[in-house]
């Protein structure tokens, strides 16, 4: 059964799980904070704009830790390209991916963020609002799934 869920082996799924589980608790235990990475753009842009939005408090007081957080993303990924670990290039035109990140992060500040901020972060402290989202997010990727299959028969 779980050659075929996994056909290339449990053991990155489990060690990404556990590296995912580790660092928001990590976080959670020095900052007393939630992770989650939708926010750190608004919070970015409050170093830039002045508008009423970007003047949030929320937002100027966690600009330095979301920064750090979101830097340890990068580094992450710098990490495993410098240990040689395979990539796969996206066979997806540029314009694709640009429309899908603009969508996606459309539904992220729509949604009160994003899907790993609410299913990792959200439901581990038992937020309903986060739990609803993730259905939601589930539910539209299963619908969705079902359609690009049914539209390329």
């Amino acid at each position: 059964m779980y050659e075929q869920l996994f056909p290339r082996g449990i053991e990155a799924y489990l060690a990404g799980g556990l590296c995912l589980g580790l660092g928001v608790a990590l976080l959670y235990v020095a900052t007393g904070r939630p992770g989650g990475i939708s926010t750190f753009y608004s919070a970015a842009w409050s170093w830039l704009l002045d508008t009423p939005f970007f003047r949030q408090a929320s937002l100027i007081d966690g600009r330095r830790w979301r920064l750090i957080y979101a830097l340890g993303l990068l580094l992450g990924g710098l990490a495993y390209a410098l240990l040689g670990l395979p990539v796969e290039a996206s066979a997806l035109p540029a314009w694709k991916l640009a429309l899908g990140g603009v969508l996606i992060g459309f539904g992220a500040r729509l949604g009160g963020g994003c899907t790993s901020g609410h299913g990792i972060c959200g439901i581990a402290s038992l937020s309903g609002g986060s739990l609803a989202m993730v259905c939601t997010f589930l539910g539209t990727a299963i619908a969705t799934a079902w359609a690009v299959t049914a539209l390329e028969v």
